[in-house]
């Protein structure tokens, strides 16, 4: 079996939170260890994740992350492990406070960004956002397909 390829840092990356970009401006992203059990590592390892609904709380200094689903292990037969269970987040306190006292500021919310692994441990990126309104997210569109159409038309204009 051929081996996957990490990024240069050592990332494997096992899903992304595609909707988040869309729905949140990005503040501030923090990587975070995950506090999984045995047969939730070997689900991660196979891709099984959404990330519907899911996000982090930091809860008498504590953080967890809210609403992660990962799939049951097919050939797990020792422990029933509730899929969108409550997971630990594994950071320092300070990195707490800041989620804590980001997370307390009007409108400001704690998302999981994307999950890896990064030399064999598995990792969360929590980002700190704001939701967006609809107009926010209709500029941010018009803005992106103006910048799309620009690179289009100069594509071929300026070749050596």
């Amino acid at each position: 079996m051929a081996k996957r390829k990490d990024d240069d840092d050592g990332r494997l990356l096992i899903g992304e939170n595609r909707k988040a970009r869309h729905h949140y401006e990005i503040v501030e992203v923090i990587e975070a260890g995950l506090q999984l059990k045995g047969p939730e590592v070997k689900s991660l390892r196979a891709r099984q994740i959404s990330f519907e609904g899911a996000f982090a709380r930091v809860t008498d200094g504590e953080a967890f992350l809210h609403n992660l689903h990962i799939a049951a292990y097919k050939q797990n037969t020792l422990e029933d492990i509730s899929s969108t269970r409550t997971r630990k987040l594994l950071l320092k306190r300070r990195q707490i406070e800041k989620l804590a006292t980001a997370q307390d500021q009007k409108g400001m919310t704690l998302i999981p960004l994307e999950i890896y692994f990064k030399r064999g441990w598995a990792k969360v990126a929590v980002a700190v956002g704001k939701g967006k309104r609809g107009p926010d997210k209709r500029d941010e569109l018009r803005r992106r397909d103006a910048t799309r159409e620009l690179a289009r038309s100069f594509k071929g204009k300026f070749k050596a």
